[in-house]
């Protein structure tokens, strides 16, 4: 399973062992939840639902607070699935 979620901060530079110059972006890769382990027998496929970022429960739908509630964890401002 191949990802990464998360928020970009900025960005920045770095030299490589050569000492060409490159950009490099800034990520803010954590902390992440997972909200949903769904298995090939269920769903059909292998998967791992990660959220990630606070978000105010207001500016969440009901269904997505449900969600959120049954995996023991606040409302989140964004939801990926990441497949294996």
């Amino acid at each position: 399973m191949k990802g990464i979620i998360g928020k970009k901060i900025g960005m920045t530079s770095a030299h490589d062992k050569n000492g060409k110059y490159v950009a490099c972006t800034v990520v803010e890769a954590g902390p992440c939840v997972v909200t949903q382990v769904k298995v090939q027998d269920q769903h059909g496929y292998n998967a791992l639902q990660f959220a990630f970022g606070e978000a105010k429960e207001k500016h969440t739908s009901k269904s997505l607070l449900g969600h959120f509630e049954k995996a023991g964890t606040s409302s989140k401002k964004k939801v990926v699935e990441f497949r294996d």
